[in-house]
């Protein structure tokens, strides 16, 4: 005999009438799927490789030359320009705003004619394969919020990341790999500024969708490898027997985060051989190492780290983040920023090299860009060999190649002082919008429902770029 008590009745109710209860007073709460997923027009691009600048890389001594302002050297920025825009604290108190032009010299490159300093003797040489976006503008004027608006259209950390919504919308396609991966690499300003997961972060998304983030050295992801004593069968049986019981969780609560579970156990088996095997660069031939340079033989390196771009390319993962620091120059750009490209100029360059050759660059859309761009202004006392830049959130460039953009363009122009956009301003939202659609997503429709509100990447905002699209 087996008495139904009251006890017992509210207990099991609270898998019944409780949770019907529960679910209609937390509709939305926990989230559900409320857009179309999947391809929703054809793709350009299969897959993204995100060269994440981060600090702001002074657009001015890079991309966008401006030879006329050497006569304006030391001037005050002119009122009609600034037109009363906040600047920061760092330079909100400075009695001058002095006119910096830069001193490092540019030269027309390639077939297009492209400007570009003479920092970048490597990046110079493909430019016929670049689309230059001269005046991307941002809504935010401090790294950290510049970095989580760049990343997932928030300027509020919590929010899904970009490399979220690309794998929440269209999935994997390597059973053994991540969809979504993150390389942080360690360059000689890594300390700068700090590089947080919230960046690859699922936010409101099921957690499967967040990027799994590859370390330097023998143990690419933490906690991967067994226990000594364990064997292939007794590992085989665990992982049944804790799937049968989180099957069994599942069935009786429907919650989503037990399913997710189960599905990184399995991913994590899947990649004790896959990550390995893609981690090991020794197997690279000499000409990777000629092209990318002897840093790529160095763990945790941007070269290195580039190479296992490529070699994640190859096997199909969908978007990869590749973050490197220390473009935040305040105080000296003419000693910081030469060191700097010489990290990341060479690499940047035989990733579109080593991608164009092995014929995935047509399908592989690769986007190099910080969170915003700097001042024409020097931050602090001018002298022609020693001079800062503050943040500028209003015309940074980016570049992008592959994947069905307009290879040897420019789109966009910036004022006389590279202060202001003069044509053809890109938001950061009209650039994430443009980047799901190059991957066949309609930014519109990708929508997941929280809180009762329905949210996607670019918010109310985006519109997709059309003149750089091929």
């Amino acid at each position: 005999m087996n008495p139904f008590t009251r006890r017992s009745f509210l207990s099991r109710s609270s898998f019944g009438l409780g949770a019907m209860a529960l679910g209609s007073i937390m509709n939305g709460v926990a989230g559900e799927v409320d857009g179309a997923r999947g391809l929703h027009h054809a793709p350009k691009a299969k897959r993204v490789i995100l060269l994440f600048q981060s600090g702001g890389p002074s657009q001015m001594d890079l991309w966008d030359y401006k030879p006329e302002l050497e006569d304006r050297r030391g001037e005050v920025l002119p009122d009609r320009i600034r037109q009363g825009q906040r600047i920061t604290t760092m330079t909100q108190r400075q009695g001058r705003l002095q006119v910096a032009p830069t001193i490092f010299r540019f030269a027309q490159h390639g077939q297009s004619g492209r400007w570009a300093s003479e920092l970048l003797p490597h990046t110079s040489k493909v430019v016929d394969d670049l689309c230059v976006i001269r005046s991307v503008a941002t809504n935010a004027i401090n790294h950290d919020p510049g970095m989580s608006f760049f990343q997932t259209g928030s300027e509020l950390p919590g929010r899904p990341s970009i490399g979220a919504w690309v794998h929440y919308g269209l999935g994997s396609t390597n059973e053994n790999l991540p969809g979504y991966v993150t390389l942080i690499s360690n360059g000689a300003y890594d300390e700068t500024q700090p590089i947080a997961s919230k960046l690859w972060g699922s936010g409101f998304l099921p957690a499967s969708h967040q990027g799994v983030q590859f370390r330097s050295g023998a143990d690419p992801v933490l906690y991967l490898q067994d226990p000594a004593f364990k064997d292939a069968a007794r590992k085989r049986g665990m992982l049944d027997t804790l799937e049968s019981l989180n099957q069994e969780r599942f069935a009786q609560t429907g919650d989503t985060a037990i399913e997710t579970r189960i599905k990184q156990y399995e991913m994590a088996y899947r990649m004790q051989m896959s990550v390995p095997e893609l981690a090991d660069l020794s197997k690279e031939p000499k000409s990777t190492f000629d092209l990318y340079g002897e840093d790529a033989r160095k763990p945790g390196t941007y070269a290195a780290n580039c190479v296992l771009a490529r070699r994640l390319a190859e096997r199909d993962v969908r978007f990869v983040q590749l973050f490197h620091t220390g473009w935040d120059h305040h105080n000296h750009v003419p000693r910081d920023l030469p060191p700097l490209c010489r990290e990341t100029d060479r690499a940047s360059a035989a990733l579109i090299q080593d991608l164009k050759r092995r014929d995935l660059l047509k399908d592989t859309l690769v986007v190099w860009g910080g969170e915003f761009g700097r001042t024409i202004y020097s931050q602090g006392d001018l002298h022609r060999k020693k001079y800062g830049r503050d943040h500028h959130p209003r015309c940074s460039t980016i570049w992008m190649a592959g994947g069905g953009v307009k290879p040897g363009i420019v789109h966009g122009q910036t004022d006389d002082y590279c202060y202001n956009v003069a044509e053809d301003e890109v938001k950061v939202h009209d650039l994430q919008a443009t980047i799901l659609h190059l991957l066949g997503i309609n930014h519109e429709r990708l929508v997941y429902k929280f809180q009762g509100r329905r949210f996607r990447l670019t918010d109310v905002h985006g519109h997709v770029v059309k003149p750089i699209i091929a």
